[in-house]
């Protein structure tokens, strides 16, 4: 600790000092050099943080729970696909801002070689962006712009890998053992087989495999995702140092929000499955130290695909936080679940779990990602009602592709196993809710079927505590981009059915509330609005399941300052009659009427939002 230190960061660091000190020391063996260099360097970012961004520090360290509350909704997109570069995704601003959106993702933007980057998280340098897309100082420039306007700005950050261009493998592969250190490397294959007997596969069709032979370093390297992502070894100091100093120099350039990617595979040990290990939790516990030393207006959020069970632990305990942020992922596979069985049992099982998680835990809620659909869900649950996992999830893949006699669905497969009999799932959320289908049939009826389902699900999302994020295109009923096919860089990867570009004369249509477009647009700003107004939607809220009477029917109850909110979901092709028996009266915060809450009417494919006033 040096005397000459600024005082804020004095402060700051001496909160965290002896913690950080002694998790550093105890994962890297007392390494007092590596630890005096990593200290200094915190330094360093913080003394490089632009003054703005100092200031937006403070205002968030006086308003700790800034995030929490009913007021974000966010947005996910490709630069490319959105605004083309960051200069164009500038100049939207004030569409981004018409959506309601306060909350931007930006995807992978960082240099990556092409055809070999797996979307942007195969990054060659962590400081450069896709030279397409612009520069940092396009991305620092956006950044401000989006702060004057109260939006703040997440970007993936890919610790567990670099891509084999990246400069550190270059040199591993010419042989420098300093290099090769910062990789796993193997002089032939008893190590590698050796992990192959205890660790699963990522994409065990398109890329087999944790491991691949390097021919120049004539040495096997750790893969576990695609031969061109070369896993870090973050047993090294100088990787955890060098990675985390990499992070700080995105948030100095303006970045809020730092999604932290495939973090539950960052650490690994022979004879484990490599994926949450404790010392991935170490990791993540450090780096919300440094974030909270260096840049405290900065968050982390977690990517971890995985069962409940998995995901809440990666947001720590409440004296020893680490992420503030997490993926309600299981939630999004159940919700189509949920559209393709018509039976919510599930979806209430798996809801009642988060209920009863924490309230300061705050989940990220989405209805689409960029990536496939996984179907991870609870068999054991399933199993009562006679379900069984291969045919089940071969139903569900039916089902959502439009195989299934009668279905609307217009998804496509990725990653098809047809030895296991399973696949994951990729289309856009009006594509699976059946827009795209119905329009192609000039079915009017099937049309608005299928806005209300959409309209259903986005409403659901808004009803669950934590932050909704909307994928972009599906704010104006964006159908899927069938012409991926004609491109060779990504014919072969159906992920790319989902990432079209935002198709802008669709949303200058937006305006019309008969269109599907500006219909689906005007619910959605109509449910942002309602949602930011009420005190029932905030995270602080008292939340429990409704005894609706029907499996079909999805009731959620919220309670906050003086609010209760009766939240229904029909999931059925049926209207259906939730028996509540609450004689109280509640108005139907979209239509306006008023009426008990004994018998409640939900149309088809329809959800209600009733609010009572104690």
């Amino acid at each position: 600790m040096n005397a000459a230190w600024n005082s804020e960061f004095l402060s700051r660091f001496r909160r965290h000092e002896d913690e950080l000190k002694w998790l550093y020391c105890e994962l890297y063996h007392n390494d007092q050099k590596a630890y005096g260099a990593f200290v200094d360097m915190l330094y360093r970012a913080w003394e490089d943080r632009p003054e703005k961004l100092k200031m937006i520090d403070r205002d968030r360290e006086d308003r700790p729970d800034w995030y929490k509350g009913h007021g974000l909704v966010g947005m996910l997109m490709y630069v490319s696909a959105f605004g083309g570069t960051l200069r164009g995704v500038r100049e939207k601003l004030d569409y981004i801002a018409d959506c309601g959106v306060n909350y931007l993702h930006l995807m992978p933007l960082l240099e990556s070689p092409k055809g070999r980057s797996d979307g942007g998280y195969a990054v060659s340098d962590f400081r450069k962006v896709q030279p397409e897309l612009g520069t940092i100082d396009d991305l620092a420039a956006l950044a401000d712009d989006c702060h004057e306007r109260g939006i703040a700005v997440c970007l993936d950050f890919v610790m567990n890998h670099t891509s084999e261009d990246h400069a550190w493998a270059r040199r591993a592969r010419a042989g420098e053992r300093e290099y090769q250190q910062r990789y796993f490397f193997y002089d032939d294959w008893t190590i590698p087989n050796a992990f192959e007997q205890t660790v699963p596969q990522v994409f065990p069709t398109t890329a087999p495999g944790n491991f691949t032979w390097c021919d120049e370093a004539k040495k096997v390297v750790m893969t576990t995702f695609y031969p061109y992502q070369w896993d870090l070894n973050y047993a090294n100091p100088v990787v955890f140092n060098d990675m985390t100093e990499n992070m700080l120099y995105l948030c100095n350039h303006g970045v809020d929000i730092v999604r932290l990617d495939a973090v539950p595979y960052i650490w690994k040990a022979l004879g484990t499955s490599c994926r949450n290990l404790k010392q991935v939790h170490t990791l993540v516990r450090m780096m919300r130290m440094v974030c909270e030393i260096v840049c405290p207006g900065t968050l982390l959020l977690g990517e971890v695909v995985m069962e409940p069970s998995k995901v809440a632990p990666y947001f720590g305990t409440l004296e020893k936080p680490e992420c503030h942020l997490l993926y309600n992922v299981t939630t999004m596979a159940t919700i189509w679940h949920t559209v393709a069985t018509r039976d919510a049992r599930l979806l209430a099982y798996q809801l009642e779990q988060v209920f009863a998680l924490p309230k300061a835990h705050t989940f990220l809620n989405y209805l689409r990602c960029h990536d496939d659909i996984g179907w991870g869900l609870d068999y054991g649950f399933l199993s009562q009602f006679g379900q069984q996992e291969v045919p089940h999830k071969k139903y569900l893949n039916d089902y959502l592709t439009g195989k299934w006699p009668g279905s609307p669905s217009r998804g496509e497969l990725y990653n098809d196993d047809p030895r296991l009999g399973d696949a994951r799932l990729c289309g856009t959320t009006a594509s699976l809710c059946g827009v795209e289908s119905a329009r192609e049939s000039g079915d009017q009826q099937a049309l608005d079927r299928a806005l209300r389902l959409d309209e259903t699900l986005h409403a659901f999302i808004f009803t669950l505590s934590g932050v909704p994020v909307l994928y972009s295109g599906d704010e104006i009923a964006q159908e899927n981009d069938n012409a991926y096919r004609d491109d060779p860089l990504k014919r072969e990867d159906s992920r790319y059915l989902h990432r079209g570009s935002l198709d802008w004369d669709k949303a200058a249509l937006r305006v019309n509330q008969d269109l599907p477009e500006g219909r689906i647009f005007s619910a959605i700003q109509r449910m942002e609005a309602l949602r930011g107004r009420h005190p029932a939607f905030d995270t602080g809220a008292d939340t429990w399941l409704l005894d609706t009477g029907s499996d079909q029917l999805l009731g959620i109850g919220r309670y906050h300052q003086g609010e209760q909110l009766l939240a229904l979901f029909n999931f059925s092709d049926a209207d259906q009659t939730a028996w509540l028996r609450d004689e109280k009266q509640y108005e139907d915060l979209i239509t306006g009427e008023v009426s008990d809450a004994g018998a409640v009417r939900v149309p088809a494919n329809g959800f209600r939002w009733l609010m009572h006033w104690f």
